[in-house]
């Protein structure tokens, strides 16, 4: 005989609502909103400064080496660590930059890869310590962040070092050539970046069809997807902001070369991590440990791997820095290990390692961004924004511990 809570129970195909979907993915979708929601409120407060042409460049600009680090750090505490050392590295390879080019009188072609393979040593030789000697990346990182710190002031002899070719210079504020200028003339517009425009277009059309095809996969095989309005919804607010973002840029400058080699590397790392085999690795690695190495995943040499990656990406970031002060200096890269830090934690990473996504780091880089950006045009003194930034840090990481008790 069939009970009445049985019978007035929820049917087993009976798909859950929007709020009801979005309640159960606050990790996925609580940054995005709360992006959206910040964006807004500055949107407001600064009278429409924070979505002009020039102030959206400047955004990208200003944190293109946090967002850059960013995916490199997200991919370290999902295995389980943490690098204390990535600005001093930034500081450190801006000066071997600038000592390579005004003092020895390197070409630019020839100084980036080698500040890159810089970059790469230090990774492999801090993630020898952490994964073949175990010793924990919180004191590896840290005697790394004194290390680097001394080797830059060593360089420059205290200093400040520069400018540079602007070949170089082109890394951090050159911008994407209009290949399609007809546009302009078609559109009688007074002024607009074709290549900008049809960019942001054929991106968002893109998104919408990988997510229509991972859709119908879902589908497929049976896996529960989002409801459908919520799909359309979603899909819909990214691509309007892509095209709107798109065609602010497009009456400004166009395309920056950052924003290029932002994209290109996003792209590439939410791949790696979402649909290759040593993406799943390092998942399982800072899951559970101890399970991943029972499983035959070689975990030492994957530690080791993420942190040279680190390394690379904190060497590139310090040649994008560097390019884009026109100079190298002593104090290049204070803190940027705080700000890449807490972009990944706000973006949904969870501490214990294991948990998190590319596309949440980029979002919390930029939630960091937009509040330094908002904050500086009402004239918020850099004290309150250090409160106000440790305030938002707090917060996201009370909102991953409670999630985890639910």
């Amino acid at each position: 005989m069939t009970s009445v809570s049985e019978g007035q129970g929820a049917k087993p195909d009976e798909k859950p609502g929007v709020i009801a979907y979005l309640g159960g993915h606050l990790r996925d979708y609580g940054m995005i909103l709360a992006l959206v929601a910040i964006m807004g409120f500055f949107q407001v407060v600064t009278d429409g400064t924070l979505l002009m042409p020039v102030n959206i460049t400047n955004l990208f600009l200003q944190n293109s080496y946090i967002i850059i680090m960013a995916l490199g750090m997200l991919l370290v505490i999902v295995a389980g660590h943490i690098d204390l050392s990535v600005g001093s590295v930034v500081g450190f390879v801006g000066a071997l930059a600038a000592v390579m080019m005004v003092n020895w009188g390197w070409a630019f072609w020839l100084t980036i890869p080698a500040c890159l393979l810089v970059g790469i040593l230090i990774g492999a030789a801090q993630g020898y310590w952490v994964a073949y000697w175990r010793i924990p990346s919180f004191i590896v990182t840290l005697a790394g962040m004194l290390v680097f710190r001394g080797a830059a002031l060593w360089l420059l002899e205290g200093q400040s070092v520069g400018p540079f070719p602007r070949e170089f210079q082109a890394l951090s504020t050159g911008f994407v050539p209009d290949l399609f200028p007809w546009l302009e003339q078609l559109s009688g517009a007074k002024r607009m970046n074709g290549l900008s425009v049809i960019a942001g277009v054929a991106l968002a059309g893109v998104l919408v069809w990988l997510g229509l095809r991972n859709r119908a996969r879902n589908k497929a095989y049976g896996i529960e997807d989002e409801p459908s309005g919520f799909f359309w919804a979603r899909n819909a607010l990214v691509a309007g902001a892509i095209v709107f973002v798109a065609w602010k840029l497009s009456t400004f400058r166009g395309l920056p070369n950052v924003l290029i080699t932002m994209a290109v590397l996003t792209a590439l790392y939410a791949f790696l991590t979402e649909q290759t085999t040593l993406g799943r690795r390092i998942y399982a690695l800072g899951g559970n440990l101890k399970a991943a190495k029972l499983s035959g995943i070689k975990t030492e040499r994957l530690t080791f791997l993420t942190f040279v990656n680190m390394g690379m990406l904190a060497a590139l970031a310090g040649l994008i820095f560097a390019a884009r002060l026109n100079t190298a200096t002593p104090k290049a890269g204070v803190a940027f290990e705080l700000d890449v830090i807490a972009a990944v934690f706000i973006g949904g990473a969870s501490m214990s390692g294991g948990v998190g996504k590319i596309v949440g780091a980029v979002v919390g880089a930029f939630i960091m961004g937009v509040m330094n950006n908002g904050m500086s045009i009402m004239g918020i003194g850099i004290d309150y924004q250090q409160v106000i930034k440790g305030l938002v840090l707090l917060a996201a990481v009370i909102f991953d511990v409670y999630n985890k008790s639910k």
